[in-house]
């Protein structure tokens, strides 16, 4: 079977009902992609947890090694790393109970798809996190 993401309404709704957003590949470069949408999403209201074992804090926020590291309750694991490693990611998001494992534009990955869903997690692949959430809640601040 082949994997379709969300419709936009669904991701609407994993976007409404999210507070927190773990960060898997967060660079301390304010230059890097990964900051730049991350901090817009700050921007938007949405806690950001940088995960980068490379890192103490990034954006003001208490950076971890790996996501189990991480002592709350996380909605969305947004992932910013190559795809061969969003197999372990999604075994990882899946270990900690998060709601949905999103991977960003250009990160598509079948199996780890399958392990999320495995694990009851909605999966969004190959999409920017900040692009849908300016398209689906413009006045979100």
């Amino acid at each position: 079977m082949t994997f379709e993401n969300p419709d936009r309404s669904q991701i609407k709704q994993v976007l409404e009902s999210s507070k927190t957003i773990a960060v898997v590949g967060l660079s301390d470069n304010p230059d890097r992609t990964s900051y730049m949408v991350s901090e817009a999403m700050q921007a938007k209201g949405y806690r950001i947890i940088p995960v980068n074992p490379n890192a103490s804090s990034i954006l003001g926020e208490t950076s971890y090694a790996t996501l189990q590291d991480i002592p709350e309750h996380v909605d969305i694991v947004n992932v910013f790393r190559r795809s061969e490693y969003t197999p372990d990611i999604s075994r990882a998001a899946v270990e900690i109970k998060a709601n949905t494992i999103w991977l960003q534009l250009g990160v598509w990955n079948d199996e780890a798809a399958q392990i999320a869903i495995d694990g009851g997690l909605t999966v969004i692949m190959d999409r920017c996190i900040k692009v849908e959430d300016s398209i689906l809640l413009p006045n979100k601040a």
